[in-house]
C-alpha cells in the first residue's frame, strides 16, 4: 500500500511537471545533497553530502565546515544552468528523490566523483561505488582528510537531541519563575 502511494505520487508530481510545461528550472541550493526546484524540495537520489553545521577535518587536521563546502561546490556545479530532474521516489520527510541533470552532468554523480559526496549504498545499489573509489584514491574534496559520514552524523545529532531531552535539569540552575495573573511566565 505504502508503496504504491509512492508509486502514485511520483506518476502525480510527472504529470504536473508535464501539465504545467515544465522548462528545466534553476534551483535554490540547500546543501550538498537537497535543493528547490519550483516549490518541490528535492534530494538528489543515491548519495549523501555533509549536513550544512557538520565539520570535517582537511588534509592538516585543521577544522573546516564541510556541509557548507559542499554546498558550495552543488552550487557552482549548476552555476546558471537550468536543471532537470527524473523521480525515483520521495522520502520520509515528503522531498522528491531525483536523479538531476545540469548541462548534461549526473549531478549526484558529479558530487561524488568531486569527493563532497559519498554513495549512498542503501539507496543506490551500487551506481556511484567506482566513481566514489577514485574520488577516495585521489583524495579530492572530504576524502582529503577525515569525516564523518554524513548518515552516522545525522544519528548522532538525533542521540544528542534524544539525552538532552530526556536529562534532568542540573541541580545548579539557578532561574527561578513565577506565573504572573495575566499568565506571562516569569524568569529570574
Amino acid at each position: 500500500m505504502r508503496r504504491r502511494r509512492r508509486q502514485l505520487a511520483c506518476v502525480l508530481s510527472s504529470l504536473a511537471l508535464v501539465l504545467m510545461g515544465a522548462a528545466p528550472a534553476r534551483p535554490s541550493v540547500v546543501d550538498g545533497d537537497t535543493f528547490i526546484l519550483g516549490v518541490d524540495r528535492i534530494r538528489l537520489w543515491g548519495v549523501d553530502a555533509p549536513e550544512g553545521r557538520q565539520v570535517c577535518q582537511d588534509g592538516r587536521g585543521q577544522a573546516y565546515r564541510c556541509g557548507d563546502m559542499a554546498r558550495d561546490q552543488l552550487k557552482a556545479l549548476i552555476g546558471d544552468q537550468p536543471v532537470d530532474c527524473r523521480q525515483r521516489d520521495r522520502d520520509q520527510y515528503g522531498r522528491s528523490v531525483a536523479q538531476c541533470r545540469a548541462g548534461g552532468v549526473d549531478l549526484g554523480e558529479a558530487m561524488v566523483r568531486l569527493g563532497w559526496a559519498v554513495e549512498y549504498r542503501t539507496f543506490s545499489y551500487g551506481a556511484y561505488v567506482a566513481v566514489e573509489a577514485q574520488a577516495k584514491a585521489a583524495r579530492r574534496g572530504l576524502w582529503a582528510g577525515t569525516f564523518e559520514s554524513p548518515s552516522a552524523y545525522r544519528a548522532d545529532e538525533r542521540a544528542e537531541v534524544r539525552a538532552a531531552a530526556t536529562s534532568p535539569p542540573s541541580v545548579s540552575c539557578v532561574i527561578k519563575g513565577n506565573i504572573n495573573a495575566k499568565g506571562r511566565r516569569i524568569f529570574h
